[in-house]
């Protein structure tokens, strides 16, 4: 069983995520985190399923800890 680190969004209309170090797109959503976690869980075994180890960022190592940082941009 392999670990993946997985960022979840909170919208007006629901949460949307997505895991790191996979190949491709590969996003969940539902009502709920609950159900954003469920959702984006079984694309990942999908993915997996489908591509084997080739799903996989090659030699890349996982991502220690996932941040989020606002910041202001002069447009």
């Amino acid at each position: 069983m392999k670990q993946v680190k997985i960022i979840i969004e909170k919208h007006s209309d629901g949460y949307v995520a997505y895991p790191l170090g996979l190949k491709g797109v590969v996003v969940g959503e539902g009502d709920s985190l609950e159900e954003a976690l469920a959702d984006v869980k079984s694309a990942i075994r999908f993915h997996i399923e489908s591509f084997g180890d080739d799903a996989f960022e090659p030699d890349e190592p996982p991502a220690l800890e996932a941040f989020i940082v606002e910041v202001g941009v002069a447009a």
